[in-house]
This record gives structure tokens, C-alpha cells and sequence, in this order.
């Protein structure tokens, strides 16, 4: 399974260079396939699986987990885009750009803490992912209209204090979302392939992104634009294409998400929120 998606990661990241027909790019992406369904063949036939196959079936297990695969792919379009932005066109230094995420990363907290499981238990488990969701959407929206000559507090803090709230608010209906329908002895793999399924597509993600802009930027430079304009409309093809993922993430969410009653909460505390969530801020 690792191995498939370093092989799709690499493959999707060189494209642009390699040519999307090559033969190189083509034989990457087949032994991605090929390694997939070689995990997927292994995980059906063997009695003792990492991954038991047949936990798909519910509908809220699978649905959480292409959820939080798109909200992912986004909050990576967040992270390292912004980062790029701060760093190489408004020229901050690497310790200012983690200092520029400080008040979103101690509102992600916060709110993970005080405020989602509150939501949850008043209004189920559908309603605070889509607010969460909708407060992503919004900052990517708000970060794909950044300037060559912004500034912190006009073009990035909106867009983190909406991240850090969303993203706070997010992470547990996500979780109780797989959780709920299953026994208690399966609420540790539930979560944990919820977890594994976020790590998968915020890579994945951040490889298709990251090749959109680069061949925006390239586009802009060969037709002479300057290099700081060019890599911005670059940033922003990706912050536009990642509320794209949040808002599909929205939609399957609302329309497949079964309203089931939550675990406890002391059933999240035991398991433990996305590991992406605690990467995520920690950046």
C-alpha cells in the first residue's frame, strides 16, 4: 500500500516534466494500480487482515473516509501553498511563516476542545462537519484572491482563523462519523483507517495540486510574466482546485452521512482525533 502511493505520488508530481502519455508516467501510475490491487487481493483472502475489507460495507465508514480524504487534499492546498505564498512572494522568513500560523493553530485547538464535541452533542454529527467544511471552503476562496504585495492581517489571517475554527470543528463528527455504526471492538480500526484514508489523501492531493500549479506558473512565465506574478496565479489555481475538494467533501457528506447516534465522548478521547489534525496544526 505504501508503496502504491509513493509510485502515484511521484508519477502525479512529475507529469508535467515527464509528459501525462509518457511511457515513465504511465508505467508509475500501472505499478500504483497494480500494488493497489495486489493489497486489496491480500486483504480479502487472508483470515486475520490489517484491513478488513468488509468494514466498507457500512455506509458511514466509507463515506467518512472519502471525506476526510478530499478535506485533506485542502487543508494540505492550505498549508503548503500558504507557506510558499508567505515565503517566496512576500519574502518572509521560515520562522515568521510559523509564527503567521500561531492564531490559527491556538483556534484549531480551542475549538477542537470547547467547541466541536459541544456542537455535536446538540446538533448530531452532520450539521458541525458541514459548518466545519464551509469555514475551509471559505479560507481557501479567501487565499485564492492573495496579491503579489499582501499583507498578514489582511490576506492570511481571515483565512486561518477560518481554517483553525473549521478544521477544529471538523475533525470529530468525521471520526464519530465512522465510529457510530460499528461495535465497540472496531472503533480503534475505524478511526484508524479514517486516519489512514486522511494521510492518503492529503499526499495524493497535494501531488495533483502542486502539479496544477506549477503548470499554471510555467504557463504564465513562457508568456512573460513575472516570477512572482506567475507563481501567485499558480498558488491560487491550487487554493481554488483545493475548495473544489472541500466542497465535494460537503456534498457527499451531506447526502450520504446517515444521522446515527454518536459514541460517548469518552469513546473519542479513547481513540484519538486524526493524526493529520495534530500534523496539521503543529505546522
Amino acid at each position: 500500500m505504501t508503496a502504491s502511493l509513493m509510485l502515484a505520488v511521484y508519477a502525479i508530481v512529475n507529469g508535467n516534466e515527464q509528459g501525462w502519455t509518457s511511457i515513465k508516467t504511465l508505467g508509475l501510475l500501472g505499478g500504483a494500480a497494480a500494488l493497489l490491487a495486489l493489497f486489496l487481493s491480500i486483504e480479502g483472502r487472508i483470515a486475520d487482515p490489517l484491513m478488513p475489507l468488509g468494514l466498507f460495507r457500512n455506509r458511514n465508514i466509507s463515506t467518512a473516509n472519502v471525506v476526510g480524504a478530499l478535506m485533506a487534499a485542502g487543508l494540505f492546498a492550505y498549508f503548503f501553498f500558504s507557506a510558499l505564498y508567505l515565503q517566496l512572494v512576500l519574502e518572509y522568513s521560515p520562522l515568521e511563516v510559523g509564527l503567521a500560523y500561531l492564531p490559527g493553530t491556538v483556534i484549531w485547538g480551542a475549538s477542537s476542545l470547547l467547541l466541536s464535541d459541544k456542537l455535536v452533542m446538540r446538533l448530531g454529527i452532520k450539521t458541525p462537519l458541514l459548518i466545519g467544511l464551509a469555514l475551509m471552503m471559505l479560507a481557501l476562496v479567501l487565499l485564492a484572491r492573495t496579491p503579489v504585495d499582501g499583507s498578514w492581517a489582511i490576506d492570511i489571517l481571515p483565512a486561518t482563523i477560518a481554517v483553525g475554527l473549521g478544521a477544529g470543528i471538523a475533525f470529530n463528527p468525521i471520526l464519530l462519523a465512522a465510529m457510530s455504526d460499528v461495535g465497540e471492538e472496531q472503533a480503534g480500526l475505524a478511526s484508524g483507517v479514517v486516519n489512514t484514508a486522511f494521510m492518503m489523501g492529503g499526499a495524493v492531493g497535494l501531488a495533483v495540486l502542486a502539479s496544477l500549479a506549477d503548470s499554471r506558473s510555467e504557463s504564465l512565465l513562457a508568456s512573460g510574466e513575472g516570477t512572482l506574478a506567475a507563481l501567485n496565479s499558480g498558488y491560487h489555481v491550487a487554493f481554488v482546485v483545493g475548495a473544489v475538494f472541500v466542497a465535494a467533501a460537503a456534498a457527499l457528506g451531506a447526502r450520504l452521512l446517515r444521522a446515527a447516534s454518536a459514541p460517548a465522548p469518552e469513546a473519542l478521547e479513547a481513540h484519538g482525533r486524526p493524526a493529520a489534525a495534530e500534523t496539521g496544526s503543529g505546522c
